[in-house]
């Protein structure tokens, strides 16, 4: 198959928003838009997970791309999310029309050639109209005082130095009156969380996952790599200066013990390929609408011999990252299965999108919720270590969950 790239006029980003998000693939940053729609056209199957290697760019090399030059993730793009277990079978794919549009105005259409007008089919697509709904049912996996227990035996567990740190999640599932509408789901989260990437894309288990991640698992473009590690963690109460609130977190020892564990770990993955490796010397302050978190930039960059890795690559190497999984990895997601006993799905999977370059971009699938017609699941975690406080945590994990469902439901949980 033969591909086109060219330069398009902008259109508005509603209407890119309105149509990756209900049918196709969207990723939203601050920055750029990448919308995806119209039939796969190019599949890539992740039959055995992240393990073992697969060569995705093979599959996507197999395509020319004629046209106008264009910068990283403008080209043949597949799009994805990918559950959280490494070895659960995955998908990527390269859909009809893809749209990048920066925020300065730039915009690049590739498209298999002689495919019918973009422009008719994005303009057919009706405009979101679909207010929060109210909860007609609600069940907790595990809940919440299960957690709370779950949560004190695995810091039972860490004080025995058996594990560094752990990342215990919890689910809600419930239903609404009336089926989704995922393009207003993601409009919403545009305005609540501006610094968030929001994204919509279809699960393996035909669902589709919509959410505003605040975690960059990693940015591959050439030789370098990028990551934005997230983790220690404190309630923002409504209509309160959160100063105060960012200060006790920058001061909190539990909580930076919590993100220098996970930034020293990403640190020394990363050290197995990557030559010149840098990272902030202290975290700083990421602000969301009702939490806020330590931060830290992480970046790689391979010198060679012999080329960089490519995005997947990257993937292989770091998920799952302490952020949601815990150190060591394969002890911490043993007590992971043993402790919370339902399957994450694509919860805290890597979502994002790699071109034919090998160039990049992959979010940790946070603060979403999963739905199908009219029926709904969300998750939260907290990092356990052996400083945590079982009724801290579960709290924490409540605010989480009514941040998403907030955006999705009348009613809070």
């Amino acid at each position: 198959m033969r591909f086109q790239r060219e330069r398009i006029v902008p259109v508005a980003n509603d209407q890119l928003r309105t149509i990756g998000a209900r049918s196709g693939w969207l990723i939203e940053t601050a920055d750029t838009i990448r919308s995806a729609f119209g039939e796969s056209v190019c599949s890539v199957n992740l039959e055995s997970g992240l393990e073992p290697r697969t060569d995705a760019l093979a599959r996507l090399r197999e395509h020319d791309l004629i046209g106008d030059e264009g910068p990283s993730g403008t080209g043949i793009v597949a799009f994805g999310s990918l559950p959280f277990d490494r070895d659960a079978p995955g998908q990527l794919d390269v859909a009809r029309y893809t749209v990048t549009q920066r925020k300065g105005g730039e915009a690049w259409l590739t498209s298999p050639e002689g495919s019918p007008s973009w422009l008719d089919v994005l303009r057919a697509e009706p405009v979101p109209t679909q207010e929060t709904q109210s909860i007609r049912s609600l069940t907790y996996q595990p809940t919440p005082e299960e957690y709370a227990h779950n949560v004190a035996l695995a810091v039972e567990i860490l004080r025995r130095k058996e594990i560094a740190k752990v990342v215990l999640a919890r689910a809600v599932l419930g239903s609404v009156p009336e089926p989704f509408d995922c393009a207003a789901i993601a409009a919403r989260l545009r305005l609540r969380e501006p610094i968030c990437t929001i994204y919509s894309l279809p699960t393996s288990d035909d669902r589709r996952f919509v959410g505003a991640s605040p975690e960059l698992l990693a940015r591959r473009e050439g030789a370098t790599v990028q990551c934005n590690p997230l983790a220690g963690t404190i309630a923002l109460p409504p209509n309160v200066a959160p100063d105060d609130y960012e200060t006790w977190l920058l001061g909190s020892t539990k909580n930076l013990y919590e993100h220098g564990v996970l930034v020293d770990d990403i640190v020394q993955l990363l050290a197995n390929y990557y030559d010149e490796i840098t990272a902030d010397a202290t975290p700083s302050i990421v602000t969301l609408r009702t939490v806020a978190h330590l931060g830290s930039w992480v970046k790689g960059v391979h010198h060679g011999p012999g080329d960089a890795p490519d995005a997947l690559e990257v993937l292989r190497l770091l998920h799952p990252t302490a952020a949601v999984g815990g150190i060591p990895r394969d002890q911490a997601y043993e007590l992971i299965a043993r402790l919370e006993q339902h399957d994450r799905g694509h919860y805290a999977g890597p979502l994002g999108w790699i071109d034919a370059n090998g160039d990049g971009e992959w979010w940790i699938g946070l603060r979403g919720v999963l739905v199908k017609g009219t029926s709904f699941e969300a998750w939260a975690g907290a990092g356990i270590v052996s400083e945590s406080d079982p009724m801290a945590e579960r709290e924490e994990t409540r605010d989480k969950l009514a941040s998403v469902l907030s955006s999705v439901l009348v009613d809070r949980v």
